[in-house]
């Protein structure tokens, strides 16, 4: 089973995405992944990236599908992946339900979890990190405390890209990037928007609901 999962940065699609693949037997197949194992093993692909990547370029929608083709060819991906993160351009949709359909394969469904920017900038600007060790805290949620419970470090800070001004910059390139997307992919495939607010289970349950799992 083929399944795209959609939503904006701080939406929960990491935290949802491990245990649905496990649910669906595939392996969670997300570019930004692809893209740092393709950079560190020094793949071609990964140096083509990395000529666009240094002086600042974005990535050719053209070599992010070749990278992202590459990935879907690989031995535990050929009976299904949780694609997160892809495709975020018409161009990159375009390309994969065509790829899909020449190798026999297709996207069986779209899940878009859908949270109010409000709930977003919550989530991601509460967030704090261990500097040391890299565990998460949240103002709200889970507060720190002087030092960090796993490593004992007083350094617990905010990261740069948590910050509000990152972080709405990122929610409108989302919305810039993807607002064509899923209006294409709906016409072929099943698309289910969800409430993605509320307790991790809570989602998670609306998700497996959604895809009868």
């Amino acid at each position: 089973m083929n399944v795209l999962l959609f939503g904006p940065p701080g939406s929960g699609k990491g935290t949802q995405a491990k245990d649905l693949a496990e649910r669906l037997g595939v392996p969670h197949v997300a570019t930004g992944d692809i893209f740092r194992k393709n950079l560190r093993e020094g793949t071609a692909l990964g140096q083509l990236a990395n000529s666009f990547m240094k002086v600042g370029a974005l990535v050719p929608d053209s070599v992010t599908c070749d990278i992202v083709a590459d990935r879907l060819m690989q031995p535990d991906a050929l009976d299904g992946v949780l694609l997160d993160g892809f495709p975020r351009s018409v161009p990159q949709a375009e390309w994969l339900l065509g790829w899909l359909a020449s190798n026999g394969r297709r996207a069986d469904a779209v899940i878009s979890l859908e949270v109010p920017e409000a709930a977003i900038l919550e989530r991601i600007t509460g967030r704090r990190t261990c500097s040391q060790c890299g565990a998460t805290y949240h103002v709200v949620y889970n507060p720190p405390g002087a030092t960090c419970a796993k490593c004992g470090s007083n350094e617990i800070v905010q990261r740069k890209d948590d910050s509000a001004e990152v972080v709405q910059g990122r929610l409108t390139a989302y919305a810039r990037e993807t607002a064509a997307v899923l209006p294409l992919l709906r016409k072929s495939v099943a698309t289910h928007d969800l409430d993605g607010t509320g307790e991790i289970a809570a989602v998670k349950a609306r998700i497996f609901a959604a895809l009868k799992l």
